[in-house]
């Protein structure tokens, strides 16, 4: 096997906009630089590239076709091999595309609310991201060399809560408030494993890994950040010895961030909290490198799938009621929440009319007896755990925002009348049809029942015999009393 590692920086700049909400927010200091860190592994021929980018999402599929096909181009590596996947810093730089970035013929309504009123990406900052990311795999390919993979999960689960709440009145609220008394429990789960991908070179050197955790980056604030990536990545290179990069990718965790709602604490936001949870989530990573045994983990293998999705509408009655909150809100100045989602519902009438369908994608890379599996979506950690339960790999890792940004995918249930939480609002982020979730959990599981599960290193062991065994000198000594 042969493994390769680069790391190239994509640090926006003052005035810039930081996505991360559904108003315009701008850059105005920088804590630590952003990052793509990219991995080549290879064998036999066959090269998989799984990249991580501190960014909110991913930009448009332009884009990742045009990186694709770069990276096809000059590495060699196939289109359908390379897993892009975004942090979900919401302290990065605006690559934040929707596809809808031309409205020269929408209504003037609509332009206003776009350009004015909304987050926009910035098209030369996505395209000086988009060649730091051919350069990192391609570097990352260059730099290849022989070496061993150690890949095991382990155990963090003190860092991610569910944020989204069952409460007395019988609906489900998203962040309802530490110690509200009509919290009832958590209307989802949390996924505590840490997976981690580890390469060795042939003399023992540690040349980087790849982080698989799901936990919203939402603790740093306002300032550019990679947030908790920024600490498991130094947390994991203190405890190593150097400066070898981390590839993060972001687990199913489009309901889980770091405040535990149940716990009458101060508010888990800032540097306290951000070193809390990169630390216990890169010291854990170091644990699982230290002990998982190094071997070839053979196939390498990768695969996609288009999937087709439509797109919720709203009706009639919400949009006249929206039109009227938006021109009330735009004479007044009074920009309220009900203001916000009355203009993502106009924006999002728009996007439906001139695209009621569209097409996201699937894919499942393997490394012998690993799959990963990734999507597009801001996925509920619920359906994430449904497909590694039911995935026929003996090690699943689930990776959200890969390859471009769908916004939040939920289960079926989370649409109905009784439940709640903005996650399940139309926005122009967010406007996937109810059967999203169970469309992308179907296709991940398709694909992996493609592949067959490879061999990993075997380890040591000591055979059993029934020959005489001299034991040790020392050890049968003592003991020695008066």
């Amino acid at each position: 096997m042969k493994a390769g590692f680069h790391t190239t920086d994509i640090t926006p700049t003052f005035g810039m906009e930081k996505p991360g909400g559904y108003s315009k927010v701008f850059i105005d200091a920088i804590h630590d630089p952003l990052k793509v860190r990219a991995a080549v592994i290879e064998d036999d021929g066959e090269a998989v590239a799984l990249v991580g980018v501190d960014t909110c999402q991913i930009g448009s599929a332009t884009l990742m076709d045009r990186v694709r096909e770069q990276v096809e181009r000059r590495a060699g590596i196939p289109a359908s091999h390379l897993l892009i996947g975004a942090s979900h810093t919401h302290s990065g730089g605006p690559l934040w595309e929707t596809g809808f970035e031309d409205l020269s013929e929408a209504p003037e309504l609509v332009r206003t609310l776009f350009y004015e009123h909304s987050v926009n990406g910035d098209r030369l900052y996505s395209e000086y991201v988009g060649e730091q990311i051919i350069t990192a795999v391609c570097e990352a390919a260059r730099r290849c060399q022989d070496a061993e993979l150690s890949i095991g999960s382990g155990h963090e689960d003190r860092v991610a809560h569910n944020r989204r709440f069952r409460m007395r009145n019988g609906r489900v609220y998203t962040h309802p408030g530490k110690g509200n008394p009509d919290i009832l429990e958590p209307a989802g789960p949390t996924d505590p494993e840490v997976g981690v991908i580890s390469a060795w070179s042939t003399a023992g050197e540690w040349l980087g890994c790849v982080v698989n955790y799901a936990c919203h980056c939402t603790i740093h604030g306002s300032t550019v950040s990679a947030d908790y990536v920024y600490d498991m990545e130094r947390t994991i290179q203190g405890a190593m010895g150097a400066a070898a990069p981390v590839v993060f990718l972001q687990g199913a965790s489009g309901d889980v961030t770091q405040v535990d709602n149940l716990a009458i604490t101060e508010p888990q936001f800032g540097e306290r909290w951000r070193r809390f949870v990169g630390t216990r989530i890169g010291a854990e990573a170091v644990k699982v490198m230290v002990t998982a045994e190094r071997g070839e983990h053979t196939p390498v293998a990768a695969t996609t799938v288009d999937v087709r999705l439509s797109r919720r509408r709203p009706s009639p009655e919400s949009i006249a009621r929206s039109r009227e909150i938006v021109d009330e809100a735009l004479r007044s100045g009074r920009f309220t929440t009900e203001w916000t989602f009355a203009k993502e519902r106009v924006m999002v009438d728009y996007i439906h009319e001139r695209e009621p369908e569209f097409t996201t994608q699937a894919q499942a890379i393997q490394l012998g007896e690993t799959v990963i599996l990734s999507n597009s979506a801001e996925l509920f950690c619920e359906l994430g755990l449904d497909i590694k339960r039911r995935s026929p790999f003996p090690r699943t890792f689930v990776v959200e925002l890969a390859n471009g940004c769908i916004g939040y995918v939920a289960p079926e249930r989370a649409f109905e009348p009784h439940e709640g939480g903005y996650e399940t609002v139309l926005t122009s982020y967010s406007t996937a049809e109810v059967a999203a979730g169970t469309k992308l959990v179907n296709a991940s599981l398709e694909l992996a029942a493609t592949l067959t599960p490879g061999t990993g290193p075997s380890g040591y062991k000591v055979e059993r015999t029934d020959d005489a065994v001299e034991p040790w000198s020392y050890g049968v000594l003592g003991p020695d009393v008066d």
